[in-house]
């Protein structure tokens, strides 16, 4: 098993996910205002545990506990995602309105909602938005601002105020990591805060999550994990999370 990046090497690895999984080792000095001797440093740990590859100047991830691009986690675990999504879908009556996020789970839950009538869609992912928007008398509220690059989504303080203009029956998220300790986390401090924000403002707080993200390690939590409702997933959790759960009255949802 891998030892766990500390803080530092954490950051390091926060930049090259954003960077697309590599970058310069100068780059990464600026980006965090440190040293190059500390970014080597911490590499050259980070490449010993197998999670980097050291490059002439620079680095990148090799290791797949890392987050990787949307397009790559949408070819991941399909069919459990898939499986989840419709049973996220049944949940959620015509006429309902919700928050989805911009995880690739969710892209399969608004695939699975294209038959729903008259929804009211909040969403920060240009995916999620094409596929609501236009059909079967849906209102789609897309968030303004910069869209990343590796994802589609909008982020920072413009999207963070469109989203507070609304109160929703659902929020329906991701999680990139869940254990019985620190709840339901993510790799990006944007996104965190996203979650943060749609689920105090909707009256039923949904995860949705395969069984990979069991006692998967992130950097950032999303938020206190009692205040989500439910956990749907395909496959029961291990003890510890389901223990965690009862304890945080979130309902494990399995699907079909």
């Amino acid at each position: 098993m891998k030892p766990q990046p500390n803080h530092r090497q954490q950051e390091i690895l926060n930049v090259l996910q954003k960077a697309g999984g590599s970058a310069r080792i100068h780059s990464i000095a600026q980006t965090l205002d440190v040293s190059e001797e500390t970014v080597r440093r911490n590499i050259k740990l980070l490449a010993t545990a197998g999670t980097v590859e050291k490059l002439h100047g620079g680095v990148r991830i090799t290791g797949s506990a890392e987050e990787t691009t949307f397009q790559q986690r949408l070819q991941e675990n399909p069919e459990p995602k898939q499986r989840i999504a419709n049973k996220v879908a049944q949940m959620i009556p015509n006429g309902s309105s919700l928050f989805l996020d911009i995880g690739s789970t969710t892209a399969f839950i608004a695939d699975a909602l294209r038959d729903h009538q008259k929804l009211l869609v909040v969403t920060n992912s240009i995916a999620v938005a094409y596929k609501l928007a236009t059909r079967n008398n849906n209102r789609v509220f897309m968030a303004g601002g910069e869209l990343r690059s590796h994802d589609g989504g909008a982020f920072g303080i413009d999207a963070m105020n469109f989203a507070d203009n609304f109160h929703t029956d659902f929020a329906v998220l991701s999680a990139a990591g869940i254990n019985a300790t620190n709840g339901f986390m993510l790799f990006d401090l944007e996104e965190a805060k996203f979650s943060r924000l749609i689920m105090a403002k909707s009256a039923t707080r949904i995860i949705a999550a395969d069984a990979s993200k069991f006692n998967r390690q992130a950097p950032v939590t999303i938020g206190k994990p009692a205040l989500v409702d439910y956990l749907v997933c395909e496959a029961l959790p291990p003890d510890d999370i389901v223990n965690a759960c009862e304890n945080w009255t979130t309902e494990i949802t399995l699907a079909d």
